[in-house]
């Protein structure tokens, strides 16, 4: 189920692999979410969206999980956060050339704020989660972590996390447990959150908490963050195993839909 907020607001949309993918760069993405933080924290006409940053690994994840695809499918906003969905897109006829990352979108909205935007962290390790939140008001003073609680808890405590939660109602709920878990997450219980803009972050509470560095900007305008990070963090090599396979279906989808 989908929520109250209109695509047709979202831009240009294409399909890859049967997923949605808004043709959106990353300063119409942060204009966007600041207009619907504005109008939460103005209290007019709130509108709630989700948004997916959607990668090559968590797309191949929903063609095979069907829970994930029924939450990426679902959601408001779907931007091209791996240099994989841009290419695939270019295959399209777009001239899309910019990724849309999570880390990038949420700092530069709150890089924004002046008028003490609350902000819920849920996600990360015990104790990682509190000290990022301690760093990004440090970082961002305007912003205020109105709430936070760690990744590692069990579904028994999903309605006392809810509850949490609405007791604040965060202008801003940015959930990082990684994929799948924080889009299904999400998506399962958005209905029953009172949060205006709801993003899945990945790892950025590490990065906020000085656990994980990003790769140096000139890789990451390059489009090769992913080698920084496989580098970095030798576990993450098999989960891009998936690569090859992804960008095989694309060009056969794209032969398929030349020969229609």
């Amino acid at each position: 189920m989908v929520s109250s907020a209109h695509r047709a607001d979202f831009s240009e949309v294409r399909k890859i692999l049967g997923f949605r993918v808004n043709i959106i760069n990353l300063e119409e993405t942060v204009e966007l979410v600041e207009k619907l933080l504005a109008s939460s924290l103005e209290k007019q006409g709130k509108r709630r969206v989700r948004i997916v940053t959607l990668n090559p690994e968590m797309l191949m994840m929903g063609v095979k999980d069907p829970q994930l695809f029924v939450a990426l499918q679902s959601a408001d906003l779907v931007v091209p956060d791996g240099i994989g969905v841009v290419w695939a897109l270019r295959r399209t006829g777009v001239k899309q050339q910019q990724r849309v990352t999570g880390i990038d979108l949420v700092e530069k909205v709150l890089a924004r704020q002046t008028n003490g935007l609350r902000i819920y962290l849920l996600g990360g390790k015990p104790g990682v989660v509190e000290v990022a939140a301690l760093n990004l008001v440090r970082r961002w003073p305007a912003v205020k972590v109105a709430g936070s609680y760690h990744g590692y808890f069990p579904p028994e405590e999903n309605q006392k996390i809810i509850q949490d939660i609405n007791q604040v109602r965060p202008d801003l709920l940015l959930v990082g447990m990684g994929v799948p878990r924080q889009e299904i997450w999400l998506h399962s219980h958005w209905q029953a959150l009172e949060a205006s803009v709801g993003i899945g972050v990945g790892g950025l509470f590490d990065v906020w908490a000085g656990r994980v560095k990003r790769a140096p900007k000139i890789m990451r305008n390059m489009g090769l963050e992913w080698v920084y990070r496989a580098w970095k963090e030798p576990e993450r090599c098999k989960r891009l195993l998936v690569l090859p396979e992804f960008m095989s279906r694309v060009w056969r989808e794209r032969l398929t839909s030349r020969q229609r």
